[in-house]
């Protein structure tokens, strides 16, 4: 949670920042000379932005509003939480396969083995997953996914996607997503099973973005808001928590200290 929260903080700070330089005009010296329009700021990640923020408006401001929220509220006051705790477990045990390869794919054996001994663990005692055993006894969860795989060897993001009903992505992403899918043992479900993983999948996600519904309400833009957030995170996972210095975004430490104080 920590970790999010400094994920959160510097795309607000990031959103803020750049409210700020979007509102202030050149000055110039000579009126003649003096540009008639202010060159608009273009996100050299985002190619396809006016078809993407049609997709945020749609997801948001349809989906989310009239579907998911309403159906993630409903479930929240009808399944306890130690239950609903319990079918995120066994969502994330399914998962755990995935993690496992792709800690191979990336040359992480330390990786690979917790994945491997965390599946074991979770699916004996844990009853199938239900109860995240292997947590308890110091096998942390090692969240890897082909994406990270593809960025590991190489591959760039290539352009940002906001997916009607899935959110954002870059065009890696969709790849990786597809990958993972397919070598996952979602492949070995029946259908009804891996609607119902991708439900409380949606539902957990949905339940856990409540704390932060009023953060994005009050941003600046909360396209942007969302599209920086997706890409700190992004980069997190890439590094497993620790990108280099010259990945991470420059932030003046006055500002970021205030804006924090203000939190």
């Amino acid at each position: 949670m920590a970790a999010l929260k400094q994920v959160i903080s510097t795309a607000s700070l990031l959103l803020l920042l750049a409210g700020c330089a979007s509102n202030t005009a050149p000055q110039a010296t000579d009126n003649a000379a003096a540009p008639l329009t202010a060159n608009p700021y273009v996100d050299e990640r985002d190619p396809l932005e006016s078809f993407n923020r049609s997709m945020w408006d749609f997801n948001y401001d349809v989906l989310d509003h009239y579907l998911l929220r309403p159906a993630t509220v409903g479930y929240m006051a009808v399944v306890p939480k130690p239950a609903r705790k319990g079918l995120r477990n066994a969502s994330n045990n399914l998962s755990e396969p995935v993690n496992f390869l792709n800690g191979a794919l990336q040359a992480k054996p330390n990786s690979t083995a917790i994945s491997a001994a965390r599946f074991l663990v979770n699916s004996t005692l844990g009853i199938f997953g239900l109860f995240d055993v292997a947590s308890h006894i110091g096998l942390a969860e090692q969240d890897e996914d082909f994406d990270q795989t593809l960025a590991v060897w190489g591959v760039g993001d290539g352009a940002y996607v906001m997916v009607p009903g899935l959110g954002p992505d870059t065009a890696r992403g969709l790849v990786g997503r597809a990958g993972d899918t397919w070598y996952s043992p979602l492949s070995l479900l029946s259908l009804p099973l891996t609607i119902t993983k991708f439900a409380i999948n949606a539902l957990d996600s949905r339940e856990q973005m409540m704390s932060m519904e009023q953060l994005l309400e009050e941003s600046l833009d909360p396209y942007a808001f969302v599209k920086e957030s997706y890409y700190q995170r992004l980069l997190f996972k890439i590094y497993d928590g620790n990108p280099p210095k010259s990945a991470e975004p420059e932030i003046d430490e006055d500002i970021f200290d205030d804006l924090l104080d203000d939190w």
